[in-house]
């Protein structure tokens, strides 16, 4: 619905409001030259909320992803991508996406065409995670520095490492989608295996029995509340999608809850 966005920042819509002086980081096109010209200084007009919303989602596909015990992760994440673009897309508003690891693999640019939820869907599904890694301060600098116009910026993965997306969510408003899986979280006893790390390649051996999996657990959940309380402390919302659940669910949830 146009002008329902639940968006937490005043955007440059199409009602005036009041011209004000040019403070850095605000858009040169939206400077008034006239005013300016009078005053001698810069000023810039501002404008209502923000009717057309401006969504971007980024896609973190490291070596973790490769992993399910009911999908895959990174199908999972595929489904989160292609629910969350084609209600961009019936909402009017303006869609584009990334795909990052440790650097930008890939990139769409904004648009409100339904080939572009499927453009991102299939790389998604066709990318080799294998070996891949993440690294945030890449995803977060890259987005800052490529988005001028006010965002909302949806990152979708499965969140092992810790994210500092402070600057970024100054500027943009931020989701965070965290895909994971029961068994990497709580794993069954396996007793003596071989894990390959699917980022580094390397293999751990070792006698998988109750104790050390309980001790694997407990980092998990204790990693979790550290990037829950990080989420907070930036103001970035956040929901966690797994594998065997619904995807639609928990992303209603999440942004009906609002």
């Amino acid at each position: 619905m146009v002008g329902n966005n639940p968006s937490i920042f005043v955007g440059e819509g199409y009602d005036f409001i009041e011209l004000r002086e040019y403070a850095p980081g605000d858009d040169i096109r939206r400077i008034d030259w006239n005013i300016t010209a009078k005053m001698q200084k810069p000023y810039v007009k501002i404008f209502r909320e923000e009717r057309e919303l401006n969504v971007v989602i980024a896609s973190v596909l490291n070596g973790s992803v490769h992993f399910g015990s009911k999908r895959f992760k990174q199908d999972v994440i595929a489904e989160v991508v292609a629910q969350l673009g084609y209600s961009t897309l019936k909402n009017g508003d303006l869609l584009s996406s990334y795909v990052f690891t440790d650097k930008m693999v890939s990139h769409n640019k904004p648009s409100k065409k339904l080939h572009q939820v499927q453009k991102s869907v299939g790389e998604i599904l066709d990318f080799d995670a294998l070996h891949q890694k993440c690294d945030f301060k890449v995803i977060a600098s890259t987005l800052y520095k490529r988005l001028k116009r006010r965002s909302l910026i949806l990152v979708v993965g499965d969140f092992f490492e810790l994210p500092d997306f402070r600057l970024l969510a100054k500027k943009h408003e931020v989701v965070a989608v965290v895909v994971r899986d029961h068994m990497e979280e709580k794993p069954p006893k396996m007793g003596f295996a071989s894990l390959v790390d699917p980022e580094s390649g390397g293999v751990l051996e070792g006698d998988f029995n109750a104790s050390s999996v309980e001790a694997y657990a407990k980092r998990v959940h204790a990693h979790d509340r550290e990037l829950y309380d990080a989420f907070r402390k930036q103001q970035i919302r956040f929901a966690k999608v797994y594998t065997d659940a619904s995807v639609g669910v928990a992303l209603r949830r999440l942004f009906e809850g609002r």
